[in-house]
């Protein structure tokens, strides 16, 4: 990707970002309830007309929406997303708190997801409409069939309840409540990328360049390490950049299920509390995370295809 088309990249980053941050403030106005009577309420404050008014004027609920947006931009372009209505904290500072536990988890089931689907969807892919495929086609079948919550619960009971191997109430980062999340996402995870690994690798081993391999001789496992894996790394980064950025921002039911204190868990209780802020800030957070992913993801085009290197 040269320079031209790295600013136009992050021009449409821009863009997208006030897109978006322009829906989110403004589906959050138009939400039903009093965030500044929910925040009383939580307090242990009866919420009178007059106590109402004045927190509403102390957040900036009274001013017209137009009024409200631009100073909430205002403040996100220097850094400041606001205060949270129900911590009490910096937004920022709650976002960062809960983005290392969410990457951690998504990093972990990303790991796992690449040591179990590649090789399954290289061996599908090889034994076609043999045993050995149908085998693994069954077992990815039912891995996207089942929902990762009821999966979550599940091993929970299992492994929690029963065997008492892990901890129940969750909350914590560590290793032994870090393996039961990330397992239940990678499996759910695992059952959609083994098929479209068996998919790139059945679509590279039909090309043209494979047959001539074979005829000049080539032994199978040389013509599948040399020839066809390094042809299937571009769509395999971009479906792993894809898979990265749907598990830092979908892992809510997951988190919530475990008691992750990641970004989900953090987002649904947000919006609970009509925690306008906060919720605003982890869309527009999620929203470029996405995209920077996306970003190196085609900045790694080159590095992974000699062919795209030699592009001027």
């Amino acid at each position: 990707m040269d320079k031209k088309k790295f600013i136009k990249r992050l021009l449409q980053i821009i863009v997208v970002l006030f897109g978006i941050s322009f829906l989110t403030f403004g589906l959050t106005y138009l939400s039903p309830g009093d965030p500044a009577e929910v925040m009383l309420s939580e307090c242990g404050n009866i919420p009178t007309p007059e106590l109402l008014a004045q927190t509403r004027h102390e957040l900036g609920l009274d001013l017209p929406f137009h009024l409200q947006y631009f100073n909430w931009l205002k403040g996100v372009l220097t850094g400041d997303m606001g205060m949270s209505y129900s911590t009490k904290v910096p937004v920022v500072t709650k976002l960062v708190s809960c983005f290392f536990p969410t990457l951690k988890l998504a990093v972990a089931s990303l790991v796992m997801m690449i040591i179990m689907s590649i090789p399954l969807g290289i061996w599908s892919a090889v034994k076609q409409n043999k045993w050995q495929d149908y085998f693994v086609r069954g077992i990815t079948f039912i891995g996207v069939s089942v929902p990762s919550f009821w999966l979550g619960l599940i091993f929970l009971s299992i492994f929690g309840v029963n065997l008492h191997w892990v901890p129940v109430a969750g909350g914590t980062t560590d290793i032994k409540g870090l393996i039961l999340p990330s397992v239940t996402l990678a499996i759910a995870m695992s059952a959609k990328y083994t098929r479209q690994v068996r998919a790139a690798v059945l679509d590279e081993l039909k090309q043209d360049y494979v047959t001539g391999a074979r005829m000049r001789g080539e032994k199978e496992i040389s013509i599948l390490f040399k020839e066809v894996l390094p042809n299937v790394m571009l769509p395999l980064v971009t479906l792993l950049g894809l898979s990265l950025g749907s598990l830092l921002g979908g892992t809510a039911v997951v988190e919530i299920i475990y008691n992750w204190p990641g970004m989900g868990n953090m987002a649904v209780k947000a919006i609970s509390c009509r925690d306008y802020p906060l919720v605003q800030g982890y869309v527009l957070w999620i929203a470029l995370l996405y995209m920077v992913i996306n970003l190196i993801v085609d900045l790694s085009y080159k590095y992974l295809d000699p062919r795209l290197k030699e592009e001027k």
